[in-house]
Formats: structure tokens, sequence, C-alpha cells
């Protein structure tokens, strides 16, 4: 196959300079040897093995006010729930039945959840399966609480930035929120020994190709153990419902990119690829992609964390999901891997 210059160089070096890159996002790739590119990188260095994270969106309560999302706090529409512990164990006994051995617990920033109620929470999870790895999503807190909830078992830590331009995140965040904050969350939980998750939504409102650039030197410099990124998909429940959602095709263009510039990083092909298209998911996995993060949650519930609309699997049973995703994983190429699935970038202790 013959490869254009820059799939090249993405291939060997593993970086481009600011100008290959922005040439790269604004000029047409040809999409065919740029996804055999990717997916011979991640072959190289994870096989044909996609590993399973047990998603459990606990509560979707939140204070904050991000413009792109569909649980924010001035949501008045938005139905609320919080599941309690014993549901919370009953989702992950469930998932490891099945044979899930990372457990996602993911909420938006309730301030309901203590220290105290997140500690004692993955102290009970980690004592009833200490062969599993736990992975927090709950948005940004003191070092102080990041290194408790370490303590008590967490070593995983979901923390997307959004954005590395200070410009555009001032227009997806209310003024409460920064930046800057952002990055001193992601510092303190490296720090401390977590197994960091990034990344950014592709196609937000006011996004450039200048800001794609910032988003991926500001990941080289992170180095995260998983990148995650999707399109944006709109919510009519928010103040930018009349904006367009993000491209598919790009988003895929990006997740070859980002397995080419990151070779080692855990990259999942998240729920909203599947939300855009039927086979979003295994489009994603031939990108590159191969984490994927089913839902645990009570399907009661699935439907109200709507962080965007008409997101998929808001109905099926766990163990029906489990069985649809291990024959779609298949129909792919791949396979599903019952397995911590730690990163190269980084060992969990």
């Amino acid at each position: 196959m013959c490869l254009s210059p820059l799939i090249e160089k993405l291939q060997s070096a593993h970086d481009l300079t600011d100008t290959e890159l922005l040439a790269f996002l604004t000029e047409p790739q040809d999409e065919a040897a740029l996804f055999a590119a990717a997916d011979a990188e991640r072959r190289k260095w994870y096989g044909d093995a996609v590993y399973l994270r047990g998603l459990i969106e606990f509560t979707n309560y939140c204070k904050n006010n991000c413009y792109y999302c569909g649980i924010r706090a001035g949501n008045p529409h938005a139905e609320r729930y919080r599941l309690t512990d014993t549901q919370i164990l009953e989702c992950c006994a469930q998932g490891y039945a099945l044979g899930y051995r990372t457990f996602v617990l993911q909420g938006g920033e309730d301030p309901y959840y203590t220290d105290d109620k997140i500690c004692a929470l993955v102290s009970a999870i980690a004592a009833k399966y200490p062969d599993c790895r736990i992975t927090l999503s709950i948005g940004e807190k003191s070092r102080e609480s990041y290194q408790r909830y370490y303590d008590a078992g967490a070593r995983r830590y979901l923390l997307r930035h959004e954005t590395a331009s200070p410009e555009h995140y001032r227009k997806l965040h209310p003024e409460c929120m920064t930046l800057e904050n952002r990055k001193r969350c992601l510092r303190d939980l490296q720090a401390i020994g977590y197994q960091v998750g990034s990344g950014f939504m592709i196609g937000s409102p006011g996004q450039t190709p200048e800001n794609l650039l910032a988003d991926i030197r500001f990941l080289q410099n992170l180095q995260p153990a998983m990148i995650g990124v999707g399109p944006y998909i709109t919510h009519s429940e928010t103040p930018f419902a009349d904006q367009m959602s993000g491209d598919l095709h790009f988003s895929l263009k990006i997740i070859a990119l980002l397995r080419l510039m990151f070779p080692k990083s855990l990259i999942p092909a998240t729920t909203a690829f599947g939300s855009m298209h039927p086979q979003g998911r295994e489009l994603a996995l031939k990108a590159g992609s191969n984490v994927m993060m089913p839902n645990l949650s009570p399907t009661e519930v699935r439907k109200l964390y709507d962080l965007y609309e008409n997101k998929i699997c808001v109905g099926e049973e766990a163990a029906q999901s489990f069985r649809s995703l291990t024959a779609r994983i298949q129909a792919a190429g791949y396979r599903i891997v019952s397995d911590v699935g730690d990163s190269l970038v980084t060992k969990s202790t």
C-alpha cells in the first residue's frame, strides 16, 4: 500500500510538526491507508485484544453548568437519580460474572457524594473484587480527595481536559470553571500514581484545527494511560441546542491519528461513535481503538444519564449487551479479553 508522506511519517516517528499536523487535520487523507496503518500499530502493541470496562453511571446530579452537557445543573427538565450502594454493588456482581475486571464509577460532580461516601464505596468494591481495577470519573477534586480515593483502592481516573485552548475552554464552560484547575487535577492524579485518562470532544462548538493541535500537544506533554475522544453530540436542553454535532468520519480520522501518535495508549471506542452510526464503535476499533465501556447501570436509569441525546444501549440488560457486543467485536476481527487491561504507558501497582 502506498502511503502518503504524512501517514508514513506518523508510522515511523509517531509525530508531526505543527504545520504538518494542521495539514493532516484540514486536508483529505486516504482513509483506508490511514485506518490500516492505525490498526497495524494497535496490533503491534495490543494484538487483537479489546478490553472491556463495566460502566456504572451512579448519579446524574451535577453542580456544574458546562454548556454542552445534558445533565448540567441548569437543565430543569433532567430527571435526577442516585444509585444506592447496594445497587452499585449489584452492578459489579453482574459485571464480574460476565467477565468484567474493571469497573468505572462515573457521575456528575454531585456534592452528596462526600469523600467519605466515595471511599467507603471504593473500599467495598476493592475488598470484594481484589482482582479488578476500580476507575473513577467524578470530575475535579482536591489532591487530598484524589489521594483518599487512591488509598481506598481506586487505581484509574478519567478526566477529559475537553480542550487545551483557554479561549475555547471559556466558550464551553462557565466562568467559575478554569482550564488551569482541570490541568492541575490531571497533574495531581498522575503524581499520586493513577493511570490517568484524558481527552476531548471532536467538533465541539467553536473548535478550530488550531484547538485540536493544542489538544494533541497537551496530550503529548501529559502522556495519559488512556485517551478518550468522541464526536460532540448536541443536546436540546443546553445553550448549544442549535449547534451541529461533530462529524463521524473526521472523528475516526482523529482516532487513527491518536493511535499513530500514542501507540501505547488505550483508546476507547466511545458510545458516542455508536450513537452516530450503527457500526460506529466497530469503525472506531478498525481505526485504532482497543477499549469499550459497556453499560452495567440498571436499565431504568440509563436513559436519564443523557450527556447527549439518542445514546445507544439504554434498554439492553447487561448480559444481553455483553453477548451482542462479543459477537460484534468478533465479527469486526477482534476478541474480548477478560483482563484488567492495564495501559502500556504506565503500570498500576
